[in-house]
């Protein structure tokens, strides 16, 4: 997996919730341009229901590849796996989208997928994923929280952000959170 410098992302599953997090931090070669960036959306199908994205990488990168889902995602009725499925296909044959530079992770109430450009939609066994420069301090951050404390999954989400944030260089602490059920 590439390394996307300039965010951390992380997705919890914890007692029917699912939590993701990002943090707000830009960063264009070595300086800070922003510390309040949205990299967490919430999507609303048309079916019902929501699904919560986040993205790491080229933010125009990202953002060409959440409007290709958010597609995906209303054609098959929003059905989670099938869209990221077909998003992935059109990733790696499309002319244009296979030289996208981003990862993504995406949830629903029940599923979690990591989607990247070499055409991965990985389910995550732990009920945990991240992405990002920041990603692997979170991940194990939220793995110490979820066996050692009784915390939801929106409180290891941001704890873990929080964590990444004293460690990594390219992670800030100002947290956008979003969660569904």
């Amino acid at each position: 997996m590439n390394d996307m410098r300039g965010t951390t992302i992380i997705c919890v599953k914890r007692h029917g919730k699912v939590a993701m997090a990002g943090d707000g931090q830009v960063t264009l070669g070595t300086q800070v341009v922003k510390k309040t960036a949205r990299k967490v959306r919430r999507i609303a199908r048309k079916s019902g229901g929501d699904v919560i994205a986040g993205f790491a990488g080229s933010t125009s990168d990202a953002m060409a590849l959440l409007e290709r889902f958010e597609k995906q995602l209303d054609e098959h009725h929003g059905n989670l796996l099938r869209a990221a499925s077909a998003l992935m296909k059109d990733w790696r044959t499309d002319k244009y989208l296979r030289r996208l530079e981003a990862m993504m992770i995406v949830a629903d109430a029940s599923d979690i997928f990591l989607l990247s450009g070499s055409g991965d939609v990985l389910e995550p066994e732990d009920g945990v994923a991240a992405i990002g420069s920041g990603g692997g301090f979170a991940q194990a951050a939220a793995f110490a929280m979820i066996e050692s404390s009784d915390l939801t999954a929106s409180e290891i989400a941001s704890r873990a952000i929080e964590i990444a944030s004293r460690i990594c260089i390219y992670t800030n602490d100002s947290i956008i959170l979003e969660e569904t059920e």
